[in-house]
């Protein structure tokens, strides 16, 4: 799976941590609004228990005068007493259009009265001697808990309502204290339940994290199968990828032998060739020798190619890029030292190819002893990381170079840059079937040199 793909795929590890997170942030959120709303009850129950017992005295100690008039009671409440004080009463009697009018008041009201909504009054007429209560303004516009009861006092027929009132504020500013410090307390409790949620999941899930280590190991050739002992859920998987890379190797073994049984077996009939062809000479003898060699060839190409199918299925082999091309630049210098050929090379002393050294060396002596063949005299040749798994060999020269037309002609099997030139014409070939057996590539341009330029990509061994 690339990188843009693994990027773009859902992860495990975000969707049980969205998961477990989200589902305590919304228990936590209902959690904190009940509490508040839980306090905000408690609070305004005990508001409104200090106004009951308010009512009661005011009724307890209500009379009524010679000419049916009420009068209201000595309190020795002082917040009762005191204008605007936040604390009020008051007695009320219903008059026409379903208004009251009030007949006594504390005097912390002063000049004010409290009025007394309709949808109030409604209530205490259905139900009498039972408190109402509810929220309004006080005289100073400032928020007042209310409550209201409706009662009948000895000596007079139509009965009044007690009014008692205290203003809210204190309360109020207690709920959105208590708030602040739910929501404190709430919002650290979240981040310490998420954290707790995603350490949680990385440690549940390093089982499968090291299942993902332990498969990298055995792709890059460092282990054979996987060993490590897993949780009872993951034992069948470790088993059955175990089981699948036997069973892959086996039949890339049983491939390999197939190839080389009957590599082998022609080996046999070609010697014969050969020796017959050289003791009877003439045009026929020639031809049976030169189509004779090209089957030798051939059968040698395929062993090479099944040879490299098995190395990459098997264990890793390290070859050092700047041992072999520094070993390749001396040998093809001396051999061609008539021509004047120099070779400049240069690879990063830690660049290791992930294979077999005879393979790297075939498939960058190849094109360097094609670049010597047709370049005037120089040669360049340089390695680099391609990618972070990559390794990139450039082999250029300052030859003749080779039309675009006829690049894609080259790489097939048999065909020959010069038809005067020695050789079978499988050179190029087999490096881009060997290149793509380890799951590389190959690939012709132009060189800054003038001549031709061959890219090989090949996989990279961590250092």
């Amino acid at each position: 799976m690339s990188a843009a793909t693994q990027r773009g795929a859902s992860s495990l590890v975000r969707r049980l941590v969205l998961l477990a997170a989200g589902w305590s942030l919304a228990v936590l959120v209902v959690s904190s609004v009940v509490l508040v709303l839980l306090f905000q009850q408690a609070a305004l129950r005990r508001l409104d228990q200090s106004l009951t017992e308010l009512i009661d005295n005011l009724l307890a100690a209500s009379t009524i005068d010679e000419r049916g008039g009420v009068v209201g009671p000595a309190l020795t409440d002082e917040r009762a007493v005191r204008a605007y004080s936040g604390r009020y009463w008051q007695i009320s009697e219903s008059v026409a259009d379903g208004a009251t009018r009030a007949v006594v008041r504390s005097r912390s009201l002063w000049d004010s009265e409290m009025r007394i909504p309709r949808e109030v009054l409604g209530a205490l007429k259905e139900k009498p001697g039972t408190p109402v209560a509810y929220d309004a303004k006080g005289p100073l516009g400032e928020p007042v808990r209310t409550l209201a009861s409706q009662a009948t006092l000895p000596g007079r027929k139509a009965p009044v309502i007690f009014v008692a009132a205290e203003d809210r504020t204190p309360v109020d500013r207690d709920v959105r204290g208590f708030m602040a410090a739910t929501a404190t307390a709430f919002v650290l409790l979240g981040a310490g339940l998420v954290a707790a949620v995603v350490l949680q999941v990385r440690v549940g899930l390093r089982p499968l994290f090291d299942l993902k280590r332990e498969i990298a190991e055995v792709r890059r050739g460092r282990a054979e199968r996987l060993v490590q002992r897993y949780p009872s859920e993951l034992t069948p998987l470790a088993d059955e990828l175990n089981a699948l890379m036997a069973h892959n190797q086996e039949v890339v073994e049983r491939q390999r032998t197939h190839v080389g049984n009957l590599a082998h077996a022609l080996k046999t009939p070609l010697t014969v060739m050969l020796t017959e062809a050289a003791q009877r000479p003439g045009p026929l003898g020639e031809v049976v020798t030169r189509q004779a060699e090209v089957m030798r060839q051939q059968v040698d190409h395929h062993l090479r190619r099944a040879r490299a199918a098995a190395r990459t299925q098997g264990q890793g082999e390290r070859t050092s890029v700047a041992e072999v091309l520094d070993e390749l630049a001396r040998t093809l210098e001396r051999i061609h030292r008539d021509k004047g050929v120099t070779i400049d090379w240069d690879a990063d002393e830690a660049l290791i190819f992930r294979g077999e050294r005879q393979d790297f060396m075939e498939m960058a002596g190849n094109p360097m002893e094609n670049a010597c063949k047709w370049c005037v005299s120089k040669v360049r040749v340089r390695a680099d990381t391609a990618a972070e798994d990559r390794i990139r060999l450039t082999i250029e020269d300052d030859g003749a170079g080779l039309p675009p037309d006829r690049r894609q002609e080259v790489l097939q099997r048999g065909a020959r840059l010069d038809e005067t030139a020695p050789g079978s014409g499988l050179g190029l070939s087999i490096v881009d079937e060997l290149a793509r057996a380890y799951g590389g590539s190959l690939n012709l341009g132009d060189s800054s040199l003038g001549g031709l330029a061959v890219s090989l990509e090949l996989p990279r061994a961590d250092y």
